[in-house]
């Protein structure tokens, strides 16, 4: 058992208590998965596993998710220095991690430490922290950041004692930044996933990236994955807010990742992309951060989901959006 698995051992124990017994929670069907194979019309997806209540990017976090009933888990990725994929939501160790007790000279000159710095066997002595004061407390358990394929393994290892099917869906962190330290992602990623089986057209996997170039190179090597363009509110993305724009990105990606709140200011943005055959699947909904707008965390996933018409939305709280998605 690796020292990342070990960290995690006690509550990782606990969350896969709770994924076994899911039983509101309907079981996958033990076909295997085809060319015709489609996600649910509305999907879960777990924001860094279930992040609103253990450490984000953790494995017990992860195996939380699955047990809270999230259709997808979504691990960040960025590189370590000897090219190993981690999950980590920065390119930066400091805001989760414990480096700066662990390495304390290996900041770089802007006062921060980089994963890309620092080898996987070193990635393993740290401890991963939450990262937001109102949530786990520090100092509780112990937590370790996990490499990709330690989450793929427990998602895998999970869906074979449950009979479900939960899919994963990696956010590449920075690729243009990566491959500027001569850490390429792309081909890094397709070789994991090759690894564990993901690369079968219609396999229960979304590749995401707020960089167009990124999705564009995986399909130059020849993924055939669904593929999923993030957007965020910033002056970057404006080219992509028309019918044409949107349309444009049916040319690299099956979906748009669009923050939530460019939806609640432009709704047709869904239309849009429906009509060029896209899915669309909002961030951020987190129970503790609920817009003023809204009486309830579920109140607003109803708007987005049943009124607005969008196919999933990222939470933090995965087990909340279920039961919202589930609702009779």
């Amino acid at each position: 058992m690796s020292r990342a698995v070990a960290l995690g051992v006690p509550l990782a124990a606990c969350a896969l208590v709770c994924a076994l017994m899911a039983s509101t929670v309907e079981a996958a069907d033990d076909e295997p998965v085809d060319d015709a194979a489609t996600p649910p019309s509305r999907i879960v997806i777990a924001h860094r596993g279930a992040s609103g209540y253990l450490p984000e990017h953790t494995l017990p976090a992860y195996a939380l998710a699955h047990g809270m009933g999230a259709d997808y888990i979504e691990p960040d990725l960025v590189l370590t220095k000897d090219g190993h994929l981690i999950c980590l939501h920065d390119i930066y160790l400091q805001a989760t991690t414990n480096v700066d007790q662990v390495f304390p000279d290996r900041a770089r000159d802007d006062g921060r430490w980089y994963a890309a710095d620092f080898t996987l066997e070193e990635i393993r002595q740290l401890q991963a922290e939450e990262r937001l004061g109102s949530r786990f407390p520090k100092g509780r358990s112990r937590f370790a950041v996990p490499a990709f394929t330690e989450m793929i393994e427990l998602v895998q290892g999970l869906n074979d004692q449950t009979g479900r099917t939960v899919g994963i869906y990696p956010e590449l962190k920075a690729p243009e930044w990566h491959r500027a330290q001569g850490l390429p992602m792309e081909e890094e990623l397709l070789a994991v996933l090759g690894r564990y089986g993901y690369l079968e057209r219609g396999a229960p996997v979304f590749v995401q990236s707020f960089e167009a170039e990124s999705l564009k190179r995986l399909r130059a090597l020849g993924s055939e994955l669904r593929q999923v363009f993030l957007m965020a509110e910033v002056a970057q993305y404006l080219a992509f807010l028309s019918a044409e724009g949107i349309g444009g990105v049916a040319e690299f990606a099956d979906g748009i990742g669009p923050a939530k709140t460019m939806l609640e200011r432009q709704p047709e943005l869904i239309g849009w992309a429906h009509d060029a055959g896209l899915t669309v699947h909002p961030y951020t909904f987190r129970a503790d951060q609920v817009p003023g707008r809204y009486d309830s965390h579920e109140a607003e996933l109803r708007r987005y989901l049943f009124d607005l018409g969008v196919d999933g939305v990222f939470t933090d709280f995965p087990d909340r959006a279920r039961a919202v998605v589930d609702e009779p």
